[in-house]
Formats: C-alpha cells, sequence, structure tokens
C-alpha cells in the first residue's frame, strides 16, 4: 500500500485507451478522473502514443509496435510514486520487463478474458494462455479483479496475491428518464456493447421473444448480424444521453456474454431502472446479488430469465446501481497500489 500522502505520481500502462471504447477505456477514464479529484497525478500510457498495428482479426484494436525503449523514456519522465499495469499487450509486456529488470515494483488487473477471446478467434486451448497470464500477473505485487466469483475461478487456476476491485456508474448520466421511443412492438429488449465474436451475441438474436429486439453498438460482426437478422433493430453506436435514454427506453437488457469479467453495461441498465437477464456467469451473478427486490434474472435458459426480467422492479433496479460509487472504485484501487520501490518515500531518483 502506498504510504500516506496528500497527493501521488500514479502512472498507469494500458494497451486499451483512447480513442477505443470499451469497458476498460471506460474504467480507466473514470478512475483517472476520480483519483485527479482527489488531488493525485495521474497519467496515462496507451497506444496513441505509439506507432500502431492492427490486431490480427480485429483491426479496431491498435497494438503499439517496439514500445519498449520510448515508453521506458515515458516512465522515467513522469516518476511515478506507483505503476500500475493494466493489459497484457506490448505496452504491458515491455513495462513489466523493464520492472522486473530495474527491481521496481507494480500492481495489474485482471480486466479481460484473453483466454477465452483467442480460443474464440483462433480455436488456441485456454490453458496454455492462461498458465502465461499467471506467469505475467504474478510477477507483480497484487492483482485487481472486479468480482468475487472471477476472484476464486483464478484462485482455482494457481494466480495468487489477487485483490478484490469493483466498480461503478455514472448516476448523473444514466438515470431512469428520459426513455427513448423507439416506436417498435413492445415489450423491447436490448442490448449494448461492442458486436464481436467473444461477446456471444447471436445467442440473444436467436431467441424466440415477444416483441422487439435492439442492439446498440458497433464492432467487426455488425454488418454480419444486420444481414443475417433482419428482424432486428440495429442503432449503431450511442453514447452520453443518447444511450442512457436508449437503456432508460427498453423493458429488458439482454447480456449474453459467457466471457466479461464484469460488464459495465450491466451497472448503466440498472441505473436506468432496466432490468438484467443474463446467463449464470462471472459478472450478472456477482452484480445482480444482494438486490431489495426483483432487478433481473440469470438462468442457463437466456430466453427464460429474458422472459422473467420483464417482471422485475425498476425502482429496484435503480436503487441497487446506486450501492456502485466510482469514488469508492478509485479509492480502492488506490488502497490496493504499491511504492515503486521498497521502502520508497519519494518517487524515482530520489535518494
Amino acid at each position: 500500500m502506498l504510504p500516506p500522502a496528500p497527493s501521488h505520481r500514479i502512472l498507469i500502462i494500458s494497451d486499451a485507451w483512447q480513442p477505443q471504447v470499451n469497458g476498460v477505456v471506460r474504467t480507466l477514464t473514470t478512475l483517472v478522473g476520480e483519483l485527479k479529484d482527489m488531488g493525485h497525478e495521474v497519467d496515462v500510457i496507451g497506444p496513441n502514443r505509439f506507432r500502431t498495428i492492427p490486431c490480427p482479426t480485429y483491426p479496431d484494436i491498435a497494438l503499439s509496435l517496439l514500445p519498449g525503449r520510448r515508453l521506458i523514456r515515458m516512465i522515467e519522465a513522469f516518476r511515478p510514486d506507483a505503476l500500475h499495469i493494466a493489459t497484457e499487450g506490448p505496452l504491458g509486456l515491455a513495462a513489466r520487463r523493464w520492472a522486473r529488470r530495474t527491481g521496481f515494483a507494480f500492481t495489474t488487473a485482471f480486466h479481460t478474458r484473453f483466454a477465452e477471446y483467442v480460443k474464440a478467434r483462433t480455436g488456441i486451448p485456454v490453458r496454455p494462455i492462461y498458465a502465461w497470464m499467471r506467469r505475467f500477473h504474478g510477477a507483480g505485487a497484487g492483482t485487481m479483479v472486479a468480482t468475487a466469483s472471477l476472484r476464486d475461478e483464478l484462485a482455482q487456476r494457481g494466480f495468487r496475491n489477487i485483490r478484490s476491485w469493483s466498480r461503478g456508474v455514472d448516476l448523473a448520466l444514466f438515470k431512469p428518464e428520459p426513455r427513448e421511443d423507439f416506436g417498435l412492438p413492445r415489450p423491447i429488449f436490448i442490448h449494448v456493447g461492442r458486436i464481436a465474436v467473444e461477446k456471444n451475441i447471436a445467442a440473444f438474436l436467436d431467441l424466440d421473444l415477444p416483441g422487439s429486439k435492439v442492439v446498440v453498438g458497433g464492432g467487426p460482426m455488425l454488418a454480419k448480424f444486420q444481414r443475417d437478422y433482419k428482424d432486428v433493430h440495429f442503432t449503431g453506436p450511442k453514447h452520453g444521453e443518447a444511450l442512457a435514454r436508449a437503456y432508460a427506453g427498453a423493458d429488458v437488457f439482454v447480456f449474453p456474454s459467457l466471457t466479461d469479467t464484469f460488464g459495465l453495461v450491466i451497472l448503466e441498465s440498472l441505473a436506468c431502472g432496466t432490468p438484467v437477464a443474463a446467463y449464470p456467469v462471472t459478472g450478472p451473478k456477482d452484480v445482480l446479488a444482494g438486490a431489495d427486490g426483483l432487478i433481473g434474472a440469470v438462468d442457463t435458459d437466456l430466453r427464460s430469465a429474458a422472459l422473467k426480467a420483464l417482471h422485475a422492479d425498476r425502482q429496484a433496479c435503480r436503487r441497487h446501481a446506486e450501492t456502485y460509487s466510482w469514488r469508492a472504485c478509485a479509492e480502492t484501487f488506490l488502497s490496493h497500489l504499491v511504492p515503486l520501490m521498497a521502502g520508497q518515500e519519494g518517487i524515482v531518483g530520489d535518494p
């Protein structure tokens, strides 16, 4: 843990950063804002500062090209009190190598089921990838995870020093009113997120449900799904107030992913008063647990979950979302950080 101080210099290394739009980027962007509001100096080094190449099979993601030397200069120029490596990509690997070589301590986070994503796209088994990820994170002083079920799963896979770090939701933006009028037959079942193979969206699109289906978002599978599912209303990406209205205007949010580690969209939907239907997997089963009232349903039969969620209490959905705070998320993150150097009282380079 960092020593008590009015402010710290915190450096985050992430292969997922603006202008990308995904849960990792939204988490880190909001986290940085909260930490700065708390008086800390924070910088994020992402692919936007390097030459990049498109990620194979997913060109929307940019991978930094040979970032090592330039990244080291950036780290040393910032002179951080604490280093957090958020991802396992080229930047994360380069930062880890530097920290290991210099003996500096750092923390990591398990944001993405990288092994399952690779298997979905290439067929490579998850076991050797998890072995590699275990070594990657094992070099750090602690690995932050978003849910209790993920913590238990990673512990069973041999990960050590796992630290709980939940998420928050913008309750001022995501609210029950105003609501989008889609002009479609009700009930309206909505999905919001990146339209990619690992999100298992076809499981939602194939459901026999009354009313209408709406999909909000963009991604590599959008054009194919638009061709294959003529009865589904695809809006493309929405942001800010338009996104909040879309959530609020639906009757049920259907979250078919089997691989997410949390699912920020679940909290956003609940904050808008819209109940959630999902499989009983990490993320949904954690977020929906312990609510005061029916706020959705998890079931191995996704259709049954969607139909049950129609009877949820929209006010209970909002109340449950209000228990999640981005400030609490930032405070927990800060509590897990470690000094860059053992016994450190100042910053890098101080005597």
